[in-house]
């Protein structure tokens, strides 16, 4: 069974669309803005997402910017015919498609089994990660929430064990300030810079042999933090 979401912040909207996928065998999950959205997405498996545009909290192309740092299902944004602008930057932002507003039945329907097909077809279905990371000398047990350099324990706060866990998931990938903060928060990252860069500095002194002159947890000027591939 798919689980899709549906992220709209007027309830008769979200209903319809309910109604509209009730034929199919899918498993409905629903959001009221895009802060409900990301908590979701993070905590469980979706296959496919109908996100809102213009909503309170946070918007769909704000949700959808954090969500398409860890998730690749297929989204569809929910635009009025007046909103082409927004439509080019959430699919310059990773929006796979748009349905625009009123809705026509088929269409949802027809759209959403084709993403589907395609994101299955691709092996684009999310595989269970695993359980336990090593980079160079690095391990992280996220079983145990155990994290050891060269064979010793090593002990991290809640923040700083997440930071280096998002950062272990994907060596080499840089993330900004903002990003690490949104997704370990799940809160927006704005002005977070100060507070990441403090948990980056103590996160080298536990992880790191000369933390001046770090090998992993190194700093891309201008762009943010990543973990070295070593």
């Amino acid at each position: 069974m798919y689980n899709i979401l549906i992220c709209d912040d007027e309830q008769d909207i979200r209903a319809a669309l309910r109604i509209y996928l009730s034929q199919e065998i899918y498993h409905i999950i629903e959001a009221e803005n895009g802060r409900q959205a990301v908590e979701i997405a993070q905590t469980t498996e979706l296959h496919l997402a109908l996100m809102d545009i213009m909503m309170p909290e946070m918007d769909g192309l704000q949700a959808m910017e954090i969500i398409r740092i860890t998730h690749n299902f297929p989204i569809l944004l929910l635009t009025a015919k007046s909103e082409d602008h927004d439509k080019i930057a959430g699919l310059n932002l990773g929006a796979d498609d748009y349905i625009t507003k009123p809705f026509n039945p088929l269409e949802v329907q027809a759209r959403v089994r084709s993403h589907l097909r395609r994101y299955t077809n691709l092996g684009g279905m999310s595989k269970p990660k695993p359980s336990t990371l090593t980079v160079g000398s690095i391990e992280l047990d996220d079983e145990q929430k155990l994290v050891s350099v060269d064979g010793e324990p090593v002990a991290l706060t809640p923040m700083e064990y997440d930071i280096l866990k998002l950062l272990m998931e994907s060596p080499g990938r840089v993330y900004s300030s903002a990003q690490i903060y949104s997704i370990v928060c799940n809160e927006n990252g704005f002005g977070s810079e100060s507070a990441v860069a403090v948990h980056i500095r103590h996160l080298r002194e536990k992880i790191e042999i000369n933390p001046s002159e770090p090998r992993y947890l190194k700093v891309v000027w201008g762009r943010g933090y990543k973990m070295e591939r070593v």
